[in-house]
């Protein structure tokens, strides 16, 4: 399916100080962002920092933000400028000096040398945010400044113009590179990005006036000032995840609070007037992300056992190094495959899942899979090349190397934040808090999913479903009910019995004979 056939949405909503934005892909969760209006040191944001200690062994040093732990900065993310922003950001604090059109550029920085030799111990430094604090580390901090606009990139003490290699035209490359360097101020970089295709000079100029504007803020804000300090902060998220993921590909935006709903008109107005149209203000009683599906989608996708289809589950575990993925068969194969074909399909199907899931909880460093063994090489290949299609849509850097012969694979993934992590097991009813259960929204799907093996695998003529009395009515409460939608679904006969003694989740499946379906699971990868 081509990217203009997928149905493309964002849903948004806001409470208790907190923004949730959801990314649809046909109706799936693909992408769950969340902000608390407390948040600090994100993706983005520039910093007056405290050089507290060189430390030459690592070649880096520990800058004081203000974070919990110390900001982390490395030799190889001073820059080749670092030497004139340092001598600039010291005369902008001490003059209010603003301009940089005739700032004289010191000595490079060298790609092999000691921070010692750049740094000193209690010197004041201008910092962006690399990557926010991640577990017990603080952020990761660079010297190289940037702000990215909505179709450019502005690089103080740049001198380049380049342009987005997913741009393939030359002869658009060349247009937009050639627009650029009309307007560029001196002393200043720009990196064209992708939705810059196209664009008029008029478009691009507007885009580049705000970031000098937000550069111009900075070094205003830089006077008289005493580290640790904020100087500029990042958009918020749904601003932007505007800027970053917006395209003429999406469908539809769906707000349900009408701050954040004016919020999202303006940014559209200001820089897609002509999809102004798609951003939709949402107001009934039901919840935004119930109506979507979207709680019910975070519910099942963010456990530690994730089922996919065909029976085929996915145990995900995340460590401080890294993230481990096991790839699951289950019960249901066909008996028509060999044990390799049986093997393939069911990495094909995990591999989709996998790559939704890396995106969804947006999980960085290294993640490792361990696949159902493959013995035949051409299926290897055909599984690596399926995993780097189903990863074409990540915007975040990633490098996927081939399976070794422990039928692993692993993939490297930019990890900017802390990977979104949510609880999604719920206090059991029955104990009282002693145990969990999966979360009840989940049954309806799974008693389907169970139905649809049995009747189409098994080959049963007639189920019986014995439930607790609560699920008994909700299943078939309403017309037409899940339980008449199910027998026209399957054509098949479907009893439902309620059992008072079962607790709320328990329930059991017997065939026409009334002996009880005993579901039972392989072991992994076997």
């Amino acid at each position: 399916m081509s990217e203009n056939a997928i149905t493309k949405e964002i849903v948004i909503t806001s409470h208790d100080n907190e923004v949730q934005v959801a990314l649809l892909e046909d109706k799936r969760l693909v992408e769950i962002h969340s902000e608390k209006s407390s948040a600090q040191f994100s993706v983005g944001d520039i910093y007056l920092g405290k050089v507290k200690k060189i430390m030459p062994g690592l070649n880096a040093a520990f800058v004081d933000v203000g974070s919990e732990k110390e900001a982390f900065l490395h030799y190889l993310d001073l820059g080749v400028h670092a030497r004139t922003i340092n001598a600039f950001v010291s005369q902008a604090i001490t003059t209010g000096k603003r301009s940089i059109s005739r700032v004289q550029f010191l000595e490079d920085v060298p790609k092999n040398g000691k921070i010692s030799d750049v740094l000193t111990s209690g010197q004041q430094i201008l910092v962006q945010v690399a990557k926010e604090p991640i577990s017990t580390k603080g952020p990761r901090i660079t010297t190289e400044i940037s702000f990215a606009g909505r179709y450019l990139v502005l690089v103080p003490f740049g001198d380049k113009v380049s342009v987005s290699q997913k741009i393939r035209s030359t002869a658009e490359r060349k247009r937009l590179k050639s627009l650029v360097q009309g307007i560029k101020p001196r002393n200043f970089g720009i990196i064209i990005r992708t939705v810059a295709e196209h664009k008029n000079l008029d478009e691009l100029s507007a885009d580049l006036d705000q970031l000098r504007y937000k550069w111009d803020t900075a070094v205003e804000n830089l006077f008289a000032s005493k580290a640790p300090l904020r100087i500029i902060e990042e958009m918020d998220c749904v601003t932007t995840m505007m800027r970053d993921i917006l395209n003429d590909s999406f469908h539809a935006i769906y707000v349900d609070t009408q701050d954040t709903f004016k919020e999202v008109k303006n940014y559209m107005h200001l820089y897609a007037p002509e999809q102004e149209a798609i951003v939709k203000y949402y107001n009934d009683k039901l919840p935004i992300f119930e109506k979507f599906n979207v709680a019910k989608q975070i519910k099942s996708s963010f456990g530690k056992v994730v089922t996919v289809k065909n029976g085929v589950y996915l145990i995900i575990e995340h460590t401080e190094a890294m993230h481990v993925i096991d790839v699951n068969s289950g019960n249901r194969v066909k008996s028509t495959q060999t044990p390799e074909e049986n093997a393939l399909n069911t990495n094909m199907i995990a591999a989709a899942e996998i790559a939704r899931q890396l995106r969804l909880r947006d999980m960085g460093g290294i993640i490792t899979i361990d696949f159902v063994d493959l013995h035949d090489p051409k299926n290897k290949v055909t599984l690596n090349k399926a995993m780097a299609e189903f990863m074409k849509n990540d915007k975040a850097k990633h490098t996927i190397l081939a399976l070794n012969k422990f039928g692993l694979m692993q993939i490297t993934r930019q990890r900017v934040r802390q990977a979104t992590i949510i609880e999604t097991t719920e206090q059991c009813p029955t104990c009282k808090g002693t145990g969990k259960i999966k979360p009840p929204i989940l049954i309806e799907d799974e008693i389907d999913n169970t139905l649809d093996f049995l009747f189409d695998k098994q080959q049963e003529s007639k189920i019986t479903i014995i439930v607790h009395p609560f699920v008994y009515a909700y299943l078939r409460q309403g017309f037409p009910s899940i339980l008449l939608k199910w027998k026209f679904k399957y054509k098949k006969r479907i009893k439902l019995i309620s059992n008072q003694s079962y607790h709320l989740m328990e329930h059991h499946f017997y065939n026409d004979k009334m002996d009880e379906i005993i579901l039972w699971s392989e072991p992994a990868n076997e």
